[in-house]
């Protein structure tokens, strides 16, 4: 796997772990760069099982939450399995308030998580 500026990845057996570097995700050109590196780990990779873990993060914009909503569609169209584990609790309230906890499977933890793969 290569260098990334936003993101660590970890394999752990078939599941790429993604950790966000960043404690705010806001910025318009931030969150580009974000987007362009997960979604590579589905076009360059080919991870067809990608866990998300939030738990460094403190705000996430709404463009943010954009970004996963296509990652998802692209994950699901690629027959892959998207989760996200760790999210704070005042941007669980956001994907609370607008139903993106219906739309994303979201584990309290990574290991929870990791175990959903299963």
């Amino acid at each position: 796997m290569e260098n990334y500026r936003k993101i660590t990845v970890n394999a752990l057996g078939n599941v790429t772990v993604v950790r966000c570097l960043d404690k705010k995700i806001r910025d318009d050109d931030q969150i580009q760069v974000l987007g362009d590196e997960l979604f590579s780990l589905i076009d360059e990779e080919h991870s067809k099982a990608l866990l998300l873990n939030f738990q460094d993060v403190e705000i996430m914009s709404s463009a943010a939450l954009g970004k996963l909503i296509r990652l998802d569609k692209k994950m699901k169209k690629a027959g892959g399995k998207l989760k996200l584990c760790g999210i704070c609790p005042n941007i669980y309230e956001v994907f609370a308030i607008t139903k993106l906890n219906k739309v994303f499977e979201i584990h309290p933890t990574e290991r929870a998580a990791l175990a959903a793969f299963c």
